[in-house]
């Protein structure tokens, strides 16, 4: 399933959210995140990982994943490629 980036974004945006693109090296991983506002994430390409509540959770592509406000996580390139993948802080 392809992800139109600029819908996902337009659509962020009228839900209060404005965030960007990241590109992640294999084995790139962002580690023990806490951000004072909610946060959603959506993979694009490749292989992410979500840890986040003691849970694992490998993401899909094109599945948009809301991060609560205050809650710790981490995220992971699982794959052998580059992870291509959306996020948007609340506002």
């Amino acid at each position: 399933m392809a992800v139109d980036e600029q819908q996902v974004f337009a659509d962020w945006e009228a839900r209060g959210f404005s965030g960007g693109t990241m590109v992640d090296p294999p084995g790139k991983t962002w580690l023990g995140y806490v951000h004072a506002v909610d946060e959603l994430i959506m993979l694009v390409e490749g292989e992410l990982e979500l840890e986040m509540l003691g849970e694992h959770q490998l993401l899909k592509v094109g599945e948009e994943v809301l991060i609560k406000r205050h809650v710790l996580h981490s995220i992971r390139n699982k794959g052998e490629g580059e992870a291509r993948w959306l996020y948007a802080y609340g506002k």
